[in-house]
């Protein structure tokens, strides 16, 4: 089953009289369960590719669908519920709130989506637990490393079960040790779980572990491997 579908999508910005087309052209699915790494070099269009699959903006040309959903024409309201239902976020810079705890940080999404009380505890608890940081759960962002906080914003994307968990350069700010446990975390769960994961990164430490790699240059796809 396709948890994404991206169809001839070209991307367009403008500032003043000066047009950069970061996609020309893409079409893209995604299956349900797969571990997919987007690769290139700086301005290949990776980033903004996973921007268009997270409904965090709108193709200037061509169709999205997301989860047999056509997001194409949604407005920034429509997209965010969405996103809220279907896709988990980890970011490079991590994104924890630095007020809260660990567990208020995964948390929050089960507040948002209207969870109970007791629903919120049993599932962050599980999730902590599932990326190895029971231990942590009352310590804040400031007294976790790089690579705990990663494996928080790792449980924290996976705590509605999104379909889709996507990841902008995941290891970037990690040294090699913390990178390879991460991504070996969220390797487990994509088995245990069958939750999606999409990733742009040029780190071969992530790249070594996906299933499919597609490749892209200067706004197209050059390459598609699966591995």
């Amino acid at each position: 089953m396709e948890v994404a579908k991206l169809t001839d999508i070209t991307r367009v910005y403008k500032i003043g009289q000066v047009e950069t087309r970061a996609l020309n052209g893409v079409s893209l699915s995604i299956n349900s369960g797969e571990f997919t790494s987007l690769v290139g070099p700086s301005g290949s269009g990776k980033t903004t590719l996973l921007q268009l699959i997270g409904c965090l903006d709108r193709p200037s040309t061509g169709k999205v669908v997301i989860d047999g959903k056509d997001a194409t024409n949604l407005n920034r309201n429509q997209r965010a519920d969405l996103r809220k239902s279907t896709i988990g976020f980890v970011f490079q810079f991590f994104a924890l709130i630095p007020t809260l705890t660990a567990y208020e940080n995964v948390e929050m999404p089960l507040l948002l989506n209207g969870k109970t009380p007791s629903e919120r505890k049993q599932r962050v608890l599980e999730l902590l637990d599932a990326v190895g940081m029971p231990d942590r759960a009352n310590n804040r962002p400031d007294q976790l490393s790089g690579g705990q906080q990663q494996r928080v914003a790792v449980a924290r994307a996976l705590a509605t079960d999104p379909k889709l968990i996507l990841a902008d350069e995941p290891t970037a700010n990690l040294d090699t040790e913390n990178g390879e446990q991460v991504m070996e975390i969220m390797k487990r769960l994509n088995k245990e779980t069958g939750t999606t994961f999409v990733f742009a990164t040029h780190d071969p430490r992530v790249i070594k572990y996906a299933s499919r790699v597609v490749t892209l240059q200067d706004g197209l796809i050059v390459k598609d491997t699966q591995g």
